[in-house]
């Protein structure tokens, strides 16, 4: 059924996303799209939820748009499709909450601008990635918006214009993923991994978040001071206090969120 075609659950303050279309290799439809934006937005407006898994059923991550969405349209109208099948990378910049991509297999095209997109991202050492698109005489320009956050334009040219695809262990080289684990223990890397940073404060991760994001996007200076005030802000809260307290008694500090 359509309406499975994502699963949400959670198990304390850790959220996870599946991707349930292994059949099509998870490639986005509008529906599904949808589904995974309204899946991304429940877990942001979860109060109980720090970090968000974001994974894949079968053997890939995901390939994609489906090619049958490629149907003879006008420009307004694919435009308003792209909008649709896009949202996700929008949603992702916006979050306060942490989001991990777990992948395995091939994540391609819209599937690697998911995994890219993502705040962190570990990958199996089999998995492969690539701005695939052109080769079937399209163009990654969604993908392209993440990467460029990451790499120099010039990687990024060569890898949106030549559509090759890369090693989990070229793209750790890169900066585009942060760890590469065995196939096997990609779920366990990757919960273990999610459980680090839900044991950090709330209020730090958050704001750490906001912080680094914001950073990208301002002059050096206006950084720093933008930057003073976030760590002023959360200097501020009890939970800073508690942390630095419970830091130099040797005990496990206990979070209140203010």
């Amino acid at each position: 059924m359509e309406s499975e075609r994502i699963k949400v659950r959670k198990q304390g303050r850790i959220g996870w996303i599946t991707l349930n279309r292994p059949e099509a290799m998870n490639t986005f439809t509008p529906p599904f799209a949808a589904q995974l934006d309204e899946a991304l937005w429940k877990m942001e407006n979860d109060p109980e939820v720090l970090v968000v898994i974001v994974e894949a059923a079968g053997k890939n991550f995901s390939t994609g748009i489906s090619l049958d969405q490629f149907t003879p349209r006008t420009q307004q109208e694919y435009r308003a499709l792209l909008r649709r099948i896009d949202a996700f990378y929008r949603t992702l910049a916006r979050m306060k909450t942490v989001t991990i991509a777990a992948v395995q297999g091939y994540a391609v095209a819209n599937g690697a601008g998911l995994a890219f997109a993502c705040d962190l991202t570990v990958a199996a050492e089999t998995a492969k990635f690539g701005t695939t698109a052109i080769n079937v005489g399209l163009i990654c320009l969604g993908p392209a918006a993440p990467m460029m956050r990451t790499l120099g334009r010039k990687k990024v040219l060569e890898m949106v214009l030549t559509g090759e695809t890369m090693s989990a262990a070229d793209a750790m080289a890169l900066g585009l993923v942060n760890k590469v684990v065995p196939e096997h223990a990609l779920m366990d890397e990757t919960l273990k991994l999610a459980t680090k940073l839900a044991s950090k404060s709330p209020l730090a991760l958050q704001i750490g978040k906001e912080g680094l994001n914001r950073l990208q996007d301002l002059p050096y200076h206006e950084g720093l001071d933008a930057m003073d005030d976030l760590f002023a802000t959360l200097a501020a809260t009890e939970d800073a206090v508690e942390g630095v307290t419970s830091f130099l008694t040797k005990r496990a500090p206990v979070w209140k969120e203010r």
